[in-house]
């Protein structure tokens, strides 16, 4: 028989997105076993992710029991953290069984050597927040947050983040922003000629385009407004709009 596909979800953005776009994304988990024995997760699946040495944030429930049941069926699960989710360790890794993955990186997705990342602090622009990454992702930050109460940690993640409200200028940097990736994708299957894909999340905006015969950009979207994810195997590279989608 010939091996399964591998599929690719990014920003799903759990937590910050209403009831109905969340339960079309654990629905999509739900069906995984049917559909690959591979999936990649290429950040910001949690609207906010920090582990505690003792505590899981309740939030997170739905997900995280299925993202085990995945681990146990034998699925193959690659985490790569988001801009919102970066910080995972071993309650992820050792109590789930996910591969939490260093990005960015080249690796085999689908059996094509592939350039992976998430896409924050890439491609240019974002300096602010390149300069916030470098600090919010520091030993001593961690270490301090670590001491709030998760309640509160939490409180502070939500009134940071910008999910759950779309202003036309939020609309605006999403669109300049997925323009730098792709352009930045294509700059690195010129670089490398041995390079097949170029996989980014980030941008919010489902994309594939072929630079050359058999050499892919591809962002697979969102889980707040697309519901789309990418496919990756023998037959080729593919974008799909999950079925029970509204």
């Amino acid at each position: 028989m010939p091996e399964p596909p591998t599929l690719i979800a990014s920003d799903a953005h759990l937590g910050a997105t209403s009831p109905e776009a969340e339960a079309t994304f654990l629905a999509f988990l739900d069906a995984v076993p049917d559909l690959t024995r591979d999936l990649v997760l290429a950040g910001d699946v949690f609207d906010f992710w920090f582990e505690y040495e003792s505590v899981v944030p309740s939030r997170n429930f739905g997900a995280l029991r299925r993202l085990a049941k995945l681990t146990e069926a034998g699925v193959r699960v690659r985490w790569l953290g988001g801009n919102h989710d970066a910080w995972g360790g071993r309650f992820l890794s050792e109590e789930l069984g996910l591969e939490l993955l260093d990005a960015p990186l080249v690796t085999q997705v689908g059996g094509r050597r592939t350039f992976l990342a998430h896409g924050d602090g890439l491609a240019g622009g974002d300096w602010g927040y390149r300069a916030l990454k470098a600090f919010t992702r520091s030993r001593p930050v961690r270490t301090a947050f670590r001491w709030l109460h998760p309640d509160l940690g939490h409180l502070l993640a939500g009134t940071a983040s910008r999910t759950p409200s779309e202003p036309a200028a939020e609309r605006d940097r999403e669109k300049r922003r997925a323009e730098r990736l792709a352009a930045y994708a294509c700059e690195l299957l010129k670089a490398d000629p041995g390079l097949a894909l170029v996989i980014f999340g980030h941008s919010h905006r489902p994309e594939l385009t072929e630079f050359a015969p058999g050499r892919h950009y591809l962002n697979p979207g969102d889980w707040i407004r697309h519901f789309t994810y990418g496919e990756v195997g023998p037959d080729g590279v593919a974008l799909h709009r999950w079925k029970d989608a509204g």
